[in-house]
Order: structure tokens, then sequence, then C-alpha cells
């Protein structure tokens, strides 16, 4: 066996069987491969209906939503396969995806992290080659000002080549497969982080230690998104989100760039607020936007001093 993939489940019971039968065509062309589940506590009958039809899948069940990164990290340790594809319950891929990633990394021996060209159902992009978010980077984005400053690295590159395999910073974890020597160097999954800038961490520690992480268009994988947030309820979800975004940047930039570049992320986000805010009030005569992004910053303090400035995380 070369490969194992490793899914978590939150509330998805309706997208597993696709997902799996996916996964199995794609499986056969490398002649099978180790699938294990690892279901964060749903409550919608998910490790059920996986007991019950999908007997060959390897189930872990965990008693509690411990998010993304930390539910994989329950399953790592056991991987003794070459390869370990983590994969989404949304993330629906060609069946042909898993052989051609594969022969690509055997292709590329420093790649130690892959990722897919992810689309949405109707064929159009999803961002899938991405660079590291800074302070900086991150204001110009929300401000929309990056246009500006063309000689800032962009989140998502302006020039992208989304017909070329490439090398980036960062790639979505919706489909990410890593060689298993790359885990047992640098590491499992920061359990800092819930939900959100787990993968970037990752891979900021594998480029870190040497490897590469690479962007690889001919593994084409369509994906939903945010489906176990719908799990929860549409507006309790939004918040739930913003929340855990707002969070997991506080906690990456403290982690990766200090206690200025904390100070910098937090000071960014309430300029942009004001900046936004004040160019709809004189496009539109309205408040909403300013409200909305001074909303946004305040829940920003209000975490910053939750995480003890960035250093632990609230769930």
């Amino acid at each position: 066996m070369q490969l194992t993939t490793i899914i978590v489940s939150y509330n998805t019971r309706h997208l597993l069987d696709e997902c799996l039968a996916d996964l199995h065509r794609a499986e056969a062309a490398i002649g099978g491969g180790v699938c294990v589940v690892v279901d964060n506590a749903s409550r919608d009958g998910s490790a059920e209906h996986l007991l019950e039809h999908h007997p060959d899948v390897q189930l872990i069940r965990l008693d509690q939503n411990v998010g993304f990164g930390r539910a994989n990290n329950a399953a790592l340790p056991k991987v003794h396969t070459p390869f370990v594809l983590l994969l989404n319950t949304d993330a629906f891929m060609t069946p042909e995806s898993i052989q051609l990633s594969l022969d690509y990394m055997q292709a590329n021996p420093r790649c130690g992290v892959l990722g897919a060209r992810l689309l949405n159902r109707d064929g159009s992009p999803q961002p899938s080659a991405r660079r590291f978010p800074t302070p900086w980077n991150t204001f110009l984005l929300q401000a929309g000002l990056e246009r500006w400053f063309t000689g800032t690295p962009r989140i998502d590159p302006a020039d992208f080549d989304a017909e070329s395999a490439q090398e980036c910073d960062w790639v979505p974890g919706c489909y990410y497969l890593i060689r298993k020597s790359v885990i047992d160097q640098v590491g499992l999954f920061d359990p800092l982080f819930f939900l959100y800038a787990e993968e970037v961490d990752l891979c900021r520690r594998v480029k870190n230690a040497g490897w590469q992480v690479h962007y690889f268009p001919d593994a084409r994988v369509v994906h939903l998104g945010g489906e176990s947030a719908k799990s929860d309820g549409e507006v309790t979800a939004s918040r739930q989100i913003d929340a855990l975004s707002i969070e997991s940047n506080l906690l990456y930039f403290r982690k990766h760039h200090g206690r200025v570049g904390l100070a910098a992320h937090v000071m960014f986000e309430g300029l942009a607020a004001l900046l936004v805010g004040a160019r709809e009030l004189v496009r539109r005569s309205s408040l909403a936007r300013l409200s909305t992004g001074m909303l946004r910053w305040r829940a920003t303090l209000g975490l910053l001093w939750q995480t003890k400035f960035g250093t632990v995380p609230t769930r």
C-alpha cells in the first residue's frame, strides 16, 4: 500500500457516500489504499452510517469536535504508508487524481506537500496555490488596496498560472497530499489551531525543514466548502466561523511574526475597518459596512485578550 487517506467528518453524513465512492475509484488506479475517517462527534448519524455501509473504512470516533488539525492528529501516528492524503468530505476528485499526484511526488523528491486544482461545482476556480499571510498583505486584501501595492506578494498571486505545476507557499487542506517521512520530521498539526491556519502553519514548518510545497493542476477536485459549518445553522455558523478565523489569525501572527507582528495585525484590522467603512459611506451613504468592520475589530480586541495575546486557543 502506498497511500492512507484521512477524512475528518463533522455532521456530513449526506456527503460521505459520494466522497468515498470517488476516493475508492481513485484508489483502484493505484491498487487500493487505506481509508481512515475521524468522526468529530457528529450528531447526524455519520459514524453509524459508516459502520453499516462502509465497513472497509477504519473509523475513529472522538467524543467532541476538536477541529481539523487535532482530528487528523488522532489518525496520523497510526499511518504506516509512504504517503498520506488529507481529504475533506466535501471534496470530490477525478478518478485519476491520486495516481497522477503520486507519480508527480515520485518525480519530484523534494516536494513534501502537494495540493490540487480546486474548483466549484460550476467549474470556476478556487484559490489553490497561496502565499503566506503577513500583517501587511492581509491588510491590503481586507482593505481592497492590493492593486496599489504591486510590489507586495499577494496571498493569491495576480499572475497565477492555473495550468502549470509550480512551487507555492501553502495549499488548502481539503486535498493535502503529504509524505509520511515529512510528518515524522516536522511533527503533527499544531493543536494551537482549532480551524483555519493549521495547514498554513504546517506548510511553513515543512518549508522551513527544507521541503517544497507544490500546486498540481492535473489533480482536479470539486470543493464545496463550508459544509460542516452549515450543520450548526447558518447564522450561528457564520458568527462562529468569523470568530474562529479572527482567532486563528491572532494565533498565527503571534507564532510566526512575534509580538510586533501581532500588534501590527491588530492595528491594521482597525484601519481596514475604517477604510472600508468610510469608502462605503461615501459611495452609498450607509453606515452598515462601517458598523460591520468595527464589530469585527471589536471581536479582534476581545479575542486578543481571550487568547492571552495570541498564545493560547479559546477551544
